[in-house]
């Protein structure tokens, strides 16, 4: 059977090529815009990739096509999918019906930290010998690959709340059936198909809906969009999370990085977690994993163990250069409360360090003028801030788009030092010969940023 995926690229969509190709399908798929690390990931497992939409890679005419939830009607390559009777199908549906079925599922939901939590969760599975499959929206390092089929009954996957497709506008995760169900947070995301937050909260309603009365719910105790959700109509035991506080599971922060913290379960202290990641969100994800490992027979103690040996995930985060002094990450971070989040965590790792946040607006969300007053304090743990032009400003009319004038004046009000430089190119220019020893830089994108990160190393390193 020849499985063709449009919007093969894209990290969800990527993975699924991984698993169609692992049932024994043969796999090809189109996209544009490429950029590692999903190109690369796809390119070493063989899989064909076409550069561009156009009717013409369907020459070969496939048994079936997944259609990503990024194409829509007037795209060359839906078009001819239509007009040659092609069966279609949705991402999640597909996925759903050929690798789901009679599998626990355990969903990562949540407005931030689900690529990071279903990594953790999917790696404390395997490190217990459980074999899962998994399908994480980014490459986990302790696996090197997006996604598997698994050798056990257990799947995790990171459950999205953004729609399946342009025919089925339902969220991603209804799709799932999770039996475990993280609920990580809710705030308001995804302002291109969601008018407010109301209507993302009622697609977690769905999702709850979903998750049988012999499952679990697993949320932190401080978020209060949940309680939201859940007070809608709730099923299933729901298990609370907390930081210093007196929820069932609670974690001690033994630093205040967060990268040493004591695990504790009806006040009985089950572990230290000492492990290389930092921020209260993280510890939030990490007791999300431990709850949810512990639901499917995995003592808190082996979880923890498991999570001192966890390397993340690719672009959350990730130290990729230590040149000359000058410590380079690069982060998926696009919303502004992950902004924040990821420049706190790096505050209190590098607390001496003079801290440089790069940003380049690039998400449909972050490109309009939604968020422009809370990115403005979003910054205010960095040094300096220097904002690039929004991905193709076009896409919006400029009274709707984020105002990068705006946002530069409004984050130096709250005392950061801040610029705005439009490219890749001229960022290097302008801030490559000043870094110095003791800086520490993270480039903050959900795209390729132009090949930002490999431009910077140079100029460091030059």
């Amino acid at each position: 059977m020849h499985i063709h995926i449009l919007g093969i690229c894209g990290t969800f969509m990527g993975g699924l090529a991984l698993i169609a190709r692992e049932l024994g399908y043969q796999v090809s798929g189109s996209d544009q815009n490429v950029y590692p690390p999903m190109s690369t990931q796809l390119e070493e497992q063989g899989i064909k990739l076409m550069e561009g939409y156009k009717a013409e890679n369907l020459a070969v005419k496939p048994d079936l096509v997944i259609i990503g939830n990024a194409l829509s009607r007037g795209n060359a390559e839906v078009e001819a999918v239509l007009n040659q009777g092609i069966r279609y199908v949705s991402g999640p549906q597909w996925l759903s019906e050929a690798v789901l079925q009679n599998k626990w599922v355990l969903g990562v939901a949540g407005t931030h930290g689900k690529t990071t939590t279903t990594s953790m969760l999917s790696w404390i599975l395997e490190h217990q010998g459980f074999k899962p499959g998994f399908l994480v929206g980014g490459i986990p390092m302790n696996f090197g690959i997006s996604a598997r089929l698994g050798e056990s009954d257990f799947f995790v996957i990171e459950a999205d709340e953004y729609d399946s497709a342009f025919f089925d506008k339902r969220s991603k995760f209804v799709h799932y059936r999770p039996r475990t169900a993280i609920l990580n947070n809710l705030e308001y995301d995804h302002a291109d198909i969601f008018p407010d937050l109301d209507a993302i909260k009622k697609q977690f309603h769905h999702l709850i809906r979903t998750v049988p009365g012999e499952g679990l719910i697993i949320s932190p105790a401080c978020e209060l969009n949940i309680d939201d959700v859940l007070a809608m109509g709730c099923w299933t035991p729901v298990s609370r999370t907390s930081i210093n506080g007196d929820s069932q599971w609670n974690a001690e922060l033994v630093k205040i990085d967060g990268s040493q913290f004591k695990v504790c379960f009806e006040g009985q202290e089950q572990g230290m977690v000492d492990w290389a990641l930092t921020g209260d969100h993280n510890v939030y994800n990490a007791m999300s994993a431990i709850v949810a490992a512990k639901h499917i027979g995995i003592k808190p103690s082996a979880a923890i163990e498991a999570l001192a040996a966890f390397k993340n995930v690719k672009r959350r985060m990730e130290v990729i250069a230590k040149i000359n002094g000058v410590t380079l990450y690069d982060d998926f971070a696009h919303h502004p409360t992950a902004v924040r989040e990821t420049l706190q965590a790096l505050r209190l790792r590098y607390p001496d360090d003079r801290l440089i946040a790069i940003y380049e607006p690039r998400s449909l969300t972050s490109r309009q003028r939604v968020f422009q007053h809370d990115y403005a304090s979003a910054f205010v743990d960095a040094d300096i801030a220097v904002i690039a032009d929004l991905f193709d400003p076009s896409r919006f009319a400029e009274q709707d788009r984020l105002s990068t004038d705006e946002l530069v004046g409004a984050i130096r009000e709250r005392g950061t030092e801040a610029i705005f430089i439009p490219t890749a190119d001229e960022i290097v220019w302008h801030l490559g010969p000043r870094l110095h020893a003791g800086d520490t830089v993270v480039v903050m994108s959900n795209g390729g940023f132009d090949g930002i990160h490999e431009k910077l190393m140079k100029s460091i390193g030059g």
